[in-house]
């Protein structure tokens, strides 16, 4: 819905950048703004009295209101960054002419409430977060909004919000730490995962694992490889919700202060010009450019899940099949952790989003005409960006796999879809027999005691968005096996998620998931399973007959009791081929209250 803007009735303003630090920006037209809804009029003076007593004044109260929103919290080092870009982002909103407004929201560390009970709530908290945005931005009619994310779940949930509530908005992602050294190579988080595989397996010492886990995290912010936060936080970039080289800038880079003041200012820009707004950025085929953007990096399997909730929000159907449209027509052009080489630091100095942006642009992968924030086409955004430094990010004439580092499996065992990192694969066939769990822990205790073989699948269900409930991602126990040094002798698969830091031969997000009756709910023990990546294929090798006898015999499994956000959650939720949402989408919110 785009905002209504009277400009006939307020004087045309210069953009920011072309403003006279000593001038006063004018004020906006009360009729373009939502906030009068809360401040105007005589019945309004029990409402101006609460502004007042935040220390605001006549001018405060009749600027623009702008919500300046962060999961700034002390659970995680993903978000300890947050407040004072925060802080500077207000700044930048009193500078050009807006009232600013802090509020936080939640956010669930994964990096905490991995491989225990606790991940059931990082996916759950995706919606919280929108929801509580809405709650507060409807609430209070507040005009634009800025939002701050660091942790993994909070930057599609803030995302959803923008899209959801349609006012003018600007995403800022608060930036990955820097890596540790160790032993004379950078290292992260995923090595300590990994070198507790290692513990297990005999080849790392306890006092290897101690010494490492000092080293791998130095300094606040997002973990730094190409996992969930860093490719979300390329998604916002390519679909245009926030600025230019804010997205691989590191956490403690000074830098970020100034490009969050630029963020106050943008947003009074696109108040005045009345866009762009988040469903003229939000649109098919920028979702297919950010796709096109997960594949060339090799990003988080996630995105396959919360670039379709991003689209739902502005009613736009984008299901796993239009994400595996894009994967397999996209070459695979970064060379990142945790299939590669490099981390988001690295990336930014050869160039940062921009630079994957622009060798995609070169090879013809993206709709060149998509809008970006500052209302200019892709094409002319990036027009003046360098070729790619080849070794970082290559051409797209000099790909490292002709496909995209994920792929979506479809087949037997997940006719709806399923979800696989290849890149840094060394085989993309694996044949084996099924291992079947109930949940993640009985997996995960087998893999401590390496009571499994090389050739088994390992098949991890009931852990969906219903059937967990809250679709548990499983780190802890991929890189239990990696670190073991068995990251491709067996494959596993799960109706749960993986973490982006996941590699080796393992597949997520199988729909339809168990508790729906999914194939994965039939599987025994000793099935024979394909899985061929070349063909995007997934097969139960069993007979039609068989699984029939199984299908009539199967019945859901007993669910424990739930209550609280669980409860609510696992009524609401739908598919992850659908972006497991929880609501009907494309919300219209009034222009006034």
């Amino acid at each position: 819905m785009k905002q209504e803007a009277r400009l006939a009735e307020t004087p045309q303003q210069p953009d920011a950048g072309d403003r006279n630090e000593a001038q006063t920006p004018a004020p906006l037209s009360g009729a373009t703004l939502r906030s009068r809804i809360t401040v105007e009029g005589a019945d309004r003076a029990p409402h101006r009295t609460f502004l007042r007593a935040m220390g605001l004044d006549d001018e405060a109260i009749a600027k623009p209101f702008v919500g300046v929103m962060s999961t700034h919290g002390e659970n995680t080092p993903c978000s300890l960054s947050l407040r004072p870009q925060a802080e500077a982002a207000k700044m930048g909103v009193a500078m050009a002419g807006g009232t600013p407004f802090e509020f936080t929201t939640v956010s669930v560390s994964d990096g905490v409430s991995m491989n225990h009970r606790g991940m059931r709530m990082s996916l759950m908290s995706r919606e919280l977060i929108a929801d509580s945005i809405e709650l507060v931005m409807r609430g209070h009619a507040y005009d634009a909004l800025i939002g701050f994310a660091g942790c993994d779940k909070t930057l599609p949930g803030i995302m959803m919000a923008m899209v959801r509530l349609n006012c003018p908005s600007v995403f800022m992602y608060g930036g990955a730490m820097l890596p540790g050294q160790f032993e004379g190579r950078p290292v992260s988080t995923v090595n300590a995962y990994e070198a507790v595989g290692g513990l297990y397996a005999g080849t790392v010492t306890p006092e290897h694992l101690i010494a490492l886990e000092q080293e791998c995290s130095p300094t606040v912010g997002s973990c730094p490889g190409q996992f969930t936060a860093n490719t979300m936080a390329m998604v916002s970039e390519v679909v245009g919700l926030a600025l230019p080289g804010t997205a691989m800038l590191p956490a403690v880079y000074s830098q970020r202060l100034s490009l969050a003041r630029q963020c106050g200012a943008a947003v009074l820009r696109i108040l005045k010009d009345g866009g762009p707004l988040p469903r003229d950025l939000v649109t098919r085929k920028s979702i297919e450019n950010a796709c096109a953007a997960v594949a060339a990096t090799g990003g988080s399997t996630n995105a396959g899940l919360h670039l379709p909730a991003i689209a739902h929000e502005a009613g736009i159907r984008f299901t796993l099949d239009d994400v595996a449209e894009v994967f397999q027509r996209t070459p695979l052009l970064g060379d990142l952790q945790p299939g590669g080489r490099f981390l988001a630091r690295d990336l930014h100095y050869a160039g940062g989003v921009s630079a994957v942006i622009r060798a995609l642009l070169d090879g013809g992968y993206l709709h060149a005409d998509a809008l970006t924030l500052s209302g200019r086409t892709l094409a002319e955004a990036h027009a003046a960006t360098p070729a790619p430094d080849g070794t970082v990010v290559r051409s797209h004439a000099a790909p490292l796999h002709p496909t995209g580092g994920v792929v979506v499996l479809k087949g037997s065992l997940c006719p709806d879809g399923a979800l696989i990192k290849i890149a840094g694969l060394r085989q993309l066939v694996f044949r084996g027999t099924a291992r079947v769990f109930e949940g993640e822990e009985d997996c995960t205790d087998a893999v401590r005691q390496r009571s499994y073989q090389e050739g088994d699948v390992l098949i991890i269900r009931n852990e969906g968005p219903k059937g967990g409930p809250g679709m548990r991602e499983m780190l802890g126990t991929t890189a239990l096996i990696y670190g073991q040094g068995m990251g491709e002798k067996v494959a596993l698969l799960t109706d749960g998620r993986f973490s982006g830091a996941t590699r080796g031969m393992c597949i997520g997000y199988a729909c339809p998931e168990a508790a729906e009756g999914g194939p994965i709910a039939l599987v025994k023990d000793g099935d024979p399973i394909l899985i061929d990546c070349t063909a995007r294929r997934i097969d139960l090798l069993v007979d039609d007959a068989e699984l029939a006898r199984r299908r009539a015999a199967w019945r859901p499994r007993q669910a424990e009791r739930l209550a609280g956000v669980m409860e609510k959650y696992a009524r609401l939720v739908g598919p992850a081929n659908l972006g497991a949402v929880t609501h009907a989408g494309a919300v219209v919110w009034p222009r006034l209250g």
